[in-house]
């Protein structure tokens, strides 16, 4: 099998070495390029047509979300961005993925400058997965034609009891990883403003970045999107993102379902985790739930809709094709637990007409 080949974007000097020395020592790369700016990083990939990019976001002559989105629209190329996990960085890295990156990871001058193997594995094993999985041509692109900002008044949900099998659903829970952010604006931004249901999302991501996440969303959709808070009862026309670096519970009966926050712990994979919180709604409201299970490395999420299902869950798998990673919906599909295999903008579509 040929070696992945890989152009590292960077303004200094001595990250794009420190990559180029990381990512050479494992044989399935090789490291055909290297650029300062991105506007010479979109003339690498023209020229070498690499099968992977590590970008930079802060850059002179051209910033890598500037980069990003002319590589895009002229050779579609998985695209890795390194940011600083900061307020600020989280906001730039949610519009690098908006114009088309992938996935991303933390530019920490300490993992890149020391001999941290589990930093340095992480990178190869994210750049190799994204090289070889993702699907970066015919995507939808977020894109928002208006700017809705809700402050409204809801009173709590009450979740009642009704035949999933027949469609009937009364609380929604949405799974994603790499490929989430735009994938849950394409169906969120779908959703009417009276949507009747409580939405949970559970997106893998760090803490820095959820809050951001969440507030982009809300001004972008017309349902009202906020970061979960410990004790909240679910509303409906709101969806509920998970923070990042805690695991997500829903907690109380039927008619009083709220929200608990706990710490993760340190032997846990994600954080947040789709498989805990969907496990959580077992003794709850397992047949009025419409899981749907989206984009991303792995299968979290597979061993709780095994749970769910023959207790009358109703669960949604995106398809291969509109799926940046086909990971986790897969692990759905091959299951066999899918009630409904869909592309992206027809489960926004599908989502929409829930009554």
């Amino acid at each position: 099998m040929p070696p992945v080949r890989v152009l590292i974007v960077d303004d200094s000097g001595f990250f794009r070495r420190r990559l180029s020395e990381i990512i050479a020592r494992d044989p399935r790369f090789e490291v055909v390029g290297m650029a300062s700016n991105g506007l010479e990083a979109v003339a690498q990939v023209t020229l070498l047509k690499p099968d992977v990019i590590s970008m930079d976001i802060e850059m002179p002559v051209m910033d890598g979300i500037s980069a990003v989105r002319k590589i895009m629209a002229q050779q579609p190329t998985p695209i890795l961005m390194l940011s600083t996990w900061t307020t600020e960085g989280a906001k730039s890295t949610l519009e690098a993925l908006d114009a088309g990156a992938v996935d991303y990871l933390p530019k920490r001058f300490q993992d890149i400058s020391d001999n941290s193997n589990i930093a340095h594995q992480q990178l190869c094993q994210r750049l190799h997965d994204l090289a070889t999985n993702s699907h970066t041509k015919n995507l939808p692109v977020a894109k928002v034609s208006s700017i809705s900002l809700n402050v409204r008044q809801h009173q709590p949900y009450s979740i009642t009891a009704n035949n999933s099998s027949n469609g009937l659903v009364r609380l929604v829970a949405i799974g994603t990883s790499t490929g989430g952010p735009v994938a849950l604006q394409v169906i969120l931004c779908q959703l009417p403003s009276d949507f009747p249901h409580p939405i949970l999302l559970i997106q893998h991501m760090p803490a820095a970045f959820t809050p951001s996440f969440a507030q982009r969303l809300n001004v972008q959709c017309k349902i009202t999107v906020k970061q979960a808070i410990d004790g909240e009862k679910l509303l409906p026309g709101t969806a509920y993102l998970a923070p990042g670096g805690m695991q997500m519970f829903i907690k109380g009966t039927k008619r009083n379902s709220s929200i608990e926050i706990r710490a993760a712990k340190s032997d846990q994979t994600y954080k947040p985790s789709i498989d805990i919180t969907l496990e959580s709604l077992i003794p709850i409201c397992p047949a009025e739930t419409l899981v749907i299970i989206l984009t991303g490395m792995g299968a979290d999420g597979r061993e709780a809709c095994k749970k769910l299902r023959p207790l009358g869950a109703t669960i949604w798998a995106q398809d291969q094709q509109s799926s940046t990673i086909y990971g986790m919906p897969m692990a759905i599909a091959k299951a066999g637990l899918a009630d409904k295999i869909l592309s992206l903008n027809d489960i926004g579509q599908h989502l929409a007409e829930l009554k």
